[in-house]
């Protein structure tokens, strides 16, 4: 039985009076609103970074393994352990491009792709949301591609490992860790 919702306050939301984009960089833009305090009524410039939707992908074999990908990331000038995960590309639906990431970062393929959550990555600069996929009954159907730069490495990892991984600090990635969250509430039943 689920506690009782307490009620929420009241918070207005921001006047947009304009928005301009400041630069296309590929996979990504941003842009500066200028928008009014519903309090005080002054102007003020926001910025953020858009993006078409993105997904991850939980793929799991019927061993019980994880399809985990090994890559280098730009941005933190590390290599890290993640689950496959990308872009929706225009056009495309998010359990397409869940379809696809999977089987261009791992070569594997899912008997079924169910979307067990969302998340927005961070609502006070990104403006698009993430989609969670659980891949089940994944194999093996053709190379790990990656694509463009990308440089992947497929790694499969015990679900039951999975714990001690987190802990250890191996899986870093906030929306990777948030997927396992996703995947454990699956796993649990307790999936909204």
């Amino acid at each position: 039985m689920r506690p009782p919702r307490i009620p929420l306050p009241q918070i207005p939301k921001w006047k947009v009076l304009g928005t301009e984009t400041l630069q296309d960089c590929a996979v990504f833009s941003v842009s500066r609103t200028l928008t009014e305090s519903p309090r005080t009524g002054i102007a003020h410039p926001f910025y953020r970074i858009d993006s078409s939707d993105w997904v991850n992908v939980v793929p799991v074999t019927s061993d019980r393994e994880l399809v985990m990908i090994r890559q280098y990331r730009h941005g933190s000038r590390e290599i890290t352990l993640e689950i496959p995960g990308g872009l929706v590309d225009e056009g495309e639906s998010p359990s397409e491009a869940a379809a696809r990431e999977l089987l261009e970062e791992t070569g594997y393929r899912a008997a079924s792709l169910e979307r067990i959550g969302v998340v927005n990555p961070n609502p006070a600069l990104f403006g698009n949301i993430c989609h969670t996929f659980l891949a089940r009954d994944v194999e093996p159907v053709a190379d790990s591609r990656g694509v463009g730069l990308e440089e992947i490495a497929v790694e499969l990892l015990p679900v039951a490992d999975l714990p001690a991984r987190l802990r250890a600090g191996e899986i870093d990635h906030a929306l990777v860790v948030a997927a396992l969250y996703w995947f454990e509430l699956a796993a649990s039943g307790k999936a909204g």
